[in-house]
């Protein structure tokens, strides 16, 4: 069984969706865990009632993974509560799908500000409070990355950032023994997806039919490879992208 007892976890967008799966992943697995949001401070109380009321330690940190100021804030909090945090999820992202022509310079903005800006940002400050001994980065991409579906040019492309990101960090953060990995979901079901009109009747059977394990994903399918990963099962794992969509690619 994953051990991350004794270990402090952030994760971005923790709240809700595939975020919260992971931090209740974290948290089942023995890891103190700052569950960040931005807006919805509700979903990510009930997140962390989850987790103390399972006997866990956890601590809700508002922020903007997009601004500097933020971004230090919520580590300077997560420490103040649970110690140095040194394993920190990128998950907090923003997604939307329209044909490429359609996309706006303002959403090329948003986009590129919370899903590669912001991993930068978070990265960047995690490396400075990171404790001696190292600790590990999981950066959420999606299997977009290699379905490449019309439509999901602007998510995709911030998300093709973001697993170069990955490889290059590995590379340059290795010697720190910081490892650095990526986890692909596919096609998952969440809220937000539902809030799109993403998941349906005619899109679940859809995705299904080509899905090699047959189901969309949860969010606890995702919370598990990440608490794999963030373990000392992966110690020898660095700059990978785990592909987590039931083989759909």
């Amino acid at each position: 069984m994953v051990d991350l007892n004794g270990r402090v976890a952030l994760v971005t967008g923790g709240g809700k969706g595939i975020g919260q799966g992971i931090s209740h992943a974290l948290a089942a697995a023995g890891a103190s865990v700052a569950v960040n949001y931005a807006t919805d401070r509700t979903a990510a109380d009930l997140t962390v009632a989850d987790i103390v009321g399972s006997g866990g330690k956890a601590v809700a940190v508002t922020g903007d993974v997009g601004n500097p100021d933020d971004v230090e804030r919520m580590f300077a909090r997560a420490g103040n509560v649970l110690g140095p945090v040194d394993t920190l999820v990128n998950n907090a992202a923003l997604y939307s799908f329209q044909p490429f022509e359609d996309v706006t310079l303002s959403d090329f903005d948003r986009h590129y500000r919370t899903n590669v800006l912001g991993v930068f940002l978070t990265c960047q400050t995690f490396v400075k409070q990171a404790p001696e001994a190292g600790g590990s980065i999981v950066n959420i991409s999606t299997s977009d990355i290699s379905s490449n579906n019309p439509g999901s040019a602007l998510y995709t492309s911030t998300k093709g950032a973001l697993t170069t990101l990955t490889t290059v960090l590995a590379n340059e953060l290795g010697p720190r023994n910081i490892r650095v990995n990526a986890v692909a979901p596919g096609a998952t079901d969440t809220d937000g997806a539902r809030a799109l009109g993403l998941i349906n009747d005619e899109n679940v059977a859809r995705v299904a039919a080509i899905t090699p394990l047959g189901r969309l994903g949860h969010p606890d399918d995702i919370g598990s490879v990440v608490a794999f990963l963030a373990s000392q099962d992966a110690a020898w794992i660095t700059g990978d992208v785990i592909f987590a969509s039931g083989g759909l690619r």
